[in-house]
Formats: C-alpha cells, structure tokens, sequence
C-alpha cells in the first residue's frame, strides 16, 4: 500500500488498519510522513487549534506504582505535596489562562480516586472559578464510581480526562497497582454520565514503535476524540529516572501516525515537549492540532505568551 492510497482511503471515510499503519512508520521517509500528517490535520480540522491547561488540585503522596510519576509516595522524589491547591492560588492561574483565550481548564488530583469528602470540596472550587471566568470545565481524578461522574456533572464538568498512559499490552510495564482495563471502565462510566473524554498516553517509556501504534488503534476503539501525547521526562528517583530520553525523530514519527490512525481526532501536546526547545513547535506540523499549555503537574512548561506566539506564526487559529 503507497502513501497515497492509504491518503484516499482516510480521506474516504475509512481507518488504516494497525498493520498498514506499522508499514507505513517503518517504509517511509520521515519528512514525507510529517507532511502528510500535517495535510491530513489540516483536511480535517483547517486552522484551528485547540488549548487547554491544567492546575494540580492535589500534589503528591498517591499511593499507585506509575513507574514515571514523581507523585508515587513509593519514590525518593522531593515535589510539593498537599492536600488541596488554595483558592485564590487557582484563581489566578484560571484568570490568566481565561484571558489568554484558553477555553479549558482541568483540576488534577493525585491519587488511585479522589475520595468523596474532597470531591465536594473540589465542587466547591469549581464554583468559584465558575464565577471568576469564563472557561469550560475538566477533570482528571483518576478512576471513577457512576456517583462520582454524576457529581462531576453536577459541578459543571464537561469532559472527563484518563489516560491510558500505554497499551495494553505495554501497560504491565508502566504500572501494577492498577490495570488498563480499569482505566477503560473510567471512560465508560464518564461517558455514561455524560462527559467527553480526553485519553491519550506517554511516549519513550521503554516501549517499541509497534506499541506506540497499538495505543494509537485501542484509542481509535474507543472512539477518543482528544488525544494528549506526554513525552516522558525520565525523573531521578522514579524506576524510569534513568531511561534514555525518546528521540526528537521518534516523537515526530509517533505524532504523524497518530495523526494518520486518528484523522478526526485533536491530537494534543502535553507535558514533556519543552525538553526540546523551540524545535517543539515542529510537533505541529506534523499532525498535532492541540497543546495543553502553562504549566505541568510536577514539571515545568513553556510560557503561555512563547506558545501562542510560536504556534499562531504556524497559521493556527485559537
């Protein structure tokens, strides 16, 4: 199968199977395969691009395993920890990213789930920052009851983040305390109380290219329309502290064929693509239409003002 025709096939409707997917990461030229990521991302999605951020609602002490995580109470790793951001610690970084032009904004919780008591706090919080801004609502707070969806409803939120961090296959490797298939039943009992779903991963965690792919496909599955792909950041003190980091040839590559598995999807940028400077921006031509911007949950991003500069010189639209 040539590249072109795997390009009218998408353009047609149609999905790439893994197999044909795989060939056309290993047989072609890096550069003619970012091309045509980029023609497909903008086929179906023009010039826009899509923006979010974070706030880390609740830092350190998890009790999961995540092998690449400096929040796992089972590593030697110094971060700030606490029980619940401050208010008007989270109003400001909510403020900053409404006048930006950021439409949304997710609380993040460390931890297997958010316990039912500080979830009403944090139902709390929404509110205010409801009051405050004008932006959309997400959540990420690990895996979930129906009650608990319901109660994230309730609070405003309107799309519900999970990753799956790896394939299944791979996943074993990532974590122990806790399985993939458990992180899919999340994504159900979201999407059964009503909320979008954001589910992507982390890339250059010891796993092969054939399992970048398989992630992109169960996601396809899954019917994921907003993908964040997170580089790994290799973190003295975790098991996967002293990985090599992925290289920036290797990222382009996965972004492409993620583009080229999931045409229709928003393919976001996460937390790690500041270790490659200004070169970063290259990620959004070759198939990434989204980017979580500010900062990250235990490492630092890029300046939201470089972001929106770098990325509207590229003919983005926010």
């Amino acid at each position: 199968m040539s590249i072109h025709s795997c390009l009218q096939q998408i353009h047609d409707g149609g999905t790439l199977s893994y197999e044909s997917a795989l060939a056309l990461a290993r047989d072609f030229d890096l550069i003619e395969l970012c091309r045509e990521a980029d023609g497909l991302c903008r086929f179906f999605h023009a010039s826009s691009f899509n923006l979010c951020s974070i706030i880390n609602a609740r830092s350190g002490r998890c009790s999961e395993d995540c092998r690449y995580c400096a929040q796992s109470a089972r590593y030697p790793v110094a971060i700030d920890s606490y029980e619940q951001i401050e208010t008007a610690t989270a109003l400001e970084q909510a403020k900053e990213n409404d006048r930006a032009g950021v439409r949304r904004l997710s609380l993040v919780t460390a931890g297997r789930s958010v316990k039912s008591e500080q979830l009403e706090q944090l139902g709390e919080l929404y509110a205010e920052l409801g009051r405050e801004t004008g932006l959309l609502f997400c959540a990420s707070m690990g895996l979930l009851t129906r009650e608990k969806a319901e109660r994230l409803v309730a609070f405003g939120v309107r799309r519900y983040h999970c990753n799956l961090e790896s394939c299944r296959e791979y996943f074993p490797q990532v974590c122990t305390t806790h399985t993939w298939e458990e992180k899919v039943e999340t994504i159900r009992i979201a999407r059964a109380a009503g909320m979008d779903v954001c589910s992507g991963g982390i890339i250059g965690m010891g796993e092969s290219l054939e399992q970048r792919l398989q992630l992109a496909c169960e996601l396809r599955e899954l019917e994921v329309m907003s993908i964040p792909i997170n580089i790994l950041t290799p973190i003295v003190g975790t098991p996967f502290g002293e990985l090599e980091p992925i290289s920036f040839a290797e990222v382009l590559r996965t972004i492409a064929m993620f583009r080229f598995i999931n045409p229709q999807a928003i393919i976001r940028l996460a937390g790690g693509r500041n270790q490659f400077g200004t070169e970063q921006y290259q990620f959004f031509a070759a198939g990434a239409n989204g980017a979580i911007v500010g900062n990250y949950l235990t490492t630092a991003g890029n300046g939201l003002e470089q972001d929106l500069q770098a990325i509207g010189k590229m003919g983005f639209k926010f």
